[in-house]
């Protein structure tokens, strides 16, 4: 008995053995789930091929045949196939985020990754190529197409009507062209396409109403034409439509009224026409839109009597077009916006009082209108938030600057420009609440100084008084404005030196914060010298023609190293051409004519590659033009009215 026992026990955990293989053999078997199916084995290796450098390193850790447990690769549990390559540019951790770059070309190998979901190379920056031509047959399953911020060239393949599972569709930022297909219809289960930043060209097919689950669409800054089509409005789960920068034509579709998800709508900067047709009415019409971009267009008619009724407006720019008429009382009712732009138009009549009850808006421009009238001090000055105020050239005639103005709470950026304001600047400036950032009182009738209080304005970045009747020096307090990015006093009464102007320093930055210095147009005569030895070396903008200053142009102006634009024309500078402002290598426009420069050209001007403006005319020069470009290339009348100068591309020089 005890024998048949054993015997049995023996046999029993044989065969229980027998249903668990050996070592040898799980790892045998572990190493075969790992592997790669041989044809998607292939085609990450010409991926991985393609791509010639890889910051991030990912790649190189792509070697065995365990593809499915390299990095950025996931397969199928079920089937062992590769469904998802995952190798975004951008690569977060929980310390930090780091911009990884490829640098290759696409495989077209990778079609035969055939159930392939998710393809993200999105973000890599140098990824060339083509979309390939087969992939809507090859890869039937694909999800989601993450190929933006690369090199792709080529068009957008037909095929990729072919993948009816297609969910987000993103190639912005590359170079791609082509018309879009119409076979992009047919792409029902899209809810993202995003296009934009490519040369896409013709028209936006009409199939792409078809596509029903689409929330965005956004194909800006492409170079598309014709009209938008006209069944748009049935894309009712729209959130995101950009058709902005393109080159579209024809009437804003009525049928956009129906766009009852949009929140943000843009078709700025095309070549749009006709009236705004929306809100027709008040019953609900886009009741969710936020943010409405409709400038640099030619649209025409009226604002809507019910452009008020878009209740959740919160950003409206209609600038730049032909609109008239007067601004709708209705637009008091948007109580959530906080910019509203209506520059450049042609509208009219006065201010309503109801733009006073705008509580969050933050800046007003309705710049360049016909707008005329008193301001309604009682309203607007209860906007306490506004920011920026730019009333600039229309009918206001304020005669003198509003002195409410100056005491809104929390406005920083003042521009009453061509507003008839007389008189002196008004000293109040130098106290309001809130410290002003950028002042345009510029082609007014002001008179008087400059003040020496300017100089306490330390927060301001931008002072425009150009186009006044200003008698006064540079005051020695301009020095403090250690924050100014631009000045404008061109065509004034202004005297004495600009010394001071290139002494204004800077408190962060070593070079100085000055961009753009225009004392055109006045009566200055010294402080020439001074160019280039102060602390405000990053100017790219100087113009200090008509005037009357002497001596000669200084061997620091070849400091002034970011300089583009320098134009000291009309005045009565003399001496030899410096050498050294051939080492502003930045140039692109260079006048000195109708001075009295004598010498001969410098060689060194031949390294101002940049330059496609240049006049020399009406000066003394003498001798030789250096030879070669970008000198030879200008026309006889950059050079003309020296009698000694010669060679290309005026006549020849003569042995005598």
């Amino acid at each position: 008995m005890g024998s048949k026992l054993h015997c049995s026990l023996i046999l029993a955990l044989a065969f229980i053995i027998s249903f668990f293989p050996s070592h040898s053999e799980a790892r045998n078997k572990a190493a075969d789930q790992d592997a790669c199916n041989p044809v998607d084995l292939r085609s990450l290796a010409d991926v991985k091929a393609g791509i010639k450098v890889d910051t991030s390193g990912r790649l190189s850790k792509w070697s065995g045949n365990g593809c499915c447990n390299w990095e950025g690769i996931v397969c199928s549990n079920a089937t062992g196939r590769v469904t998802e390559i995952r190798l975004p540019g951008l690569i977060t951790t929980e310390d930090s985020i780091f911009q990884s770059e490829m640098n290759g070309f696409l495989s077209p190998s990778i079609t035969s990754l055939s159930s392939l979901q998710v393809l993200d190379l999105g973000g890599l920056i140098s990824i060339g190529g083509i979309i390939p031509p087969l992939i809507g047959f090859r890869l039937p399953d694909l999800q989601k197409i993450y190929l933006f911020g690369n090199r792709l060239t080529g068009s957008l393949p037909d095929s990729i009507g072919k993948l009816s599972k297609l969910q987000e569709l993103q190639l912005h930022e590359n170079s791609l062209s082509g018309s879009l297909p119409p076979s992009i219809g047919n792409l029902e289960s899209l809810n993202q396409l995003l296009l934009y930043s490519n040369e896409f060209f013709g028209p936006v097919p009409d199939s792409i109403t078809k596509l029903r689950n689409l929330v965005d669409l956004d194909l800006h800054g492409n170079s598309l034409s014709g009209k938008i089509p006209g069944k748009i409005g049935e894309l009712q789960g729209l959130k995101l439509l950009d058709l902005s920068n393109n080159h579209l034509t024809g009437e804003i579709p009525v049928s956009i009224t129906d766009l009852r998800s949009i929140s943000v709508l843009y078709l700025d900067t095309n070549d749009l026409q006709g009236e705004i047709p929306f809100p027709s009415s008040c019953g609900g019409q886009m009741s969710s839109l936020g943010f409405l971009r409709l400038s640099n267009n030619n649209l025409t008619g009226r604002l809507p009597p019910n452009f008020g009724c878009l209740v959740s407006l919160q950003r409206a720019a209609l600038d730049n077009n032909k609109l008239h008429g007067p601004i709708p009382s209705s637009l008091g009712n948007l109580s959530a916006l906080s910019e509203l732009y209506l520059g450049s138009n042609r509208l009219s009549g006065k201010l309503p009082c109801s733009l006073g009850q705008l509580s969050r808006l933050i800046m007003l421009n309705i710049s360049h209108n016909k707008i005329k009238g008193q301001l309604p001090q009682e309203c607007m000055s209860s906007l306490h938030n506004l920011q920026t105020l730019d009333l600039s050239f229309n009918r206001l005639n304020l005669t003198s600057f509003p002195r409410w103005i100056a005491q809104m709470p929390s406005l920083s950026r003042i521009l009453l420009a061509g507003c008839g304001i007389q008189g002196e600047i008004p000293q109040f400036l130098y106290s309001t609440p809130s410290p002003i950032q950028e002042l345009d009182l510029s082609a007014n009738n002001l008179t008087g100084i400059l003040p020496g209080w300017l100089g306490k304005l330390t927060s301001l970045y931008s002072l425009n008084l150009s186009r006044n009747s200003i008698v006064s020096n540079i005051p020695d307090t301009v020095i403090n404005l250690q924050s100014l990015g631009v000045l404008d006093l061109h065509s004034n009464l202004m005297t004495g030196s600009v010394e001071k102007v290139f002494e204004i320093g800077s408190s962060f930055l070593e070079d100085g914060t000055l961009k753009h210095i225009d004392l055109s147009d006045n009566q200055f005569t010294g402080g020439i010298e001074s160019l280039g030895l102060g602390s405000q070396a990053s100017v790219n903008h100087l113009n200090l023609s008509r005037n009357y200053l002497e001596r000669s142009l200084p061997n620091s102006v070849g400091r002034l190293m970011s300089l583009q634009v320098l134009d000291l024309s009309h005045n009565n500078l003399s001496y030899e051409l410096p050498e050294s402002l051939g080492n502003v290598i930045s140039l692109e426009k260079l006048k000195l004519q109708r001075n009295k420069f004598t010498g001969k050209i410098p060689g060194g001007f031949l390294n101002l590659k940049s330059l496609d403006e240049l006049d020399l005319s009406d000066n003394l020069l003498v001798g030789k033009i250096p030879d070669g470009k970008p000198l030879s290339q200008f026309p006889r009348s950059s050079y003309s009215r020296n009698a000694g100068l010669c060679g290309k591309p005026l006549d020849p020089c003569t042995n005598s």
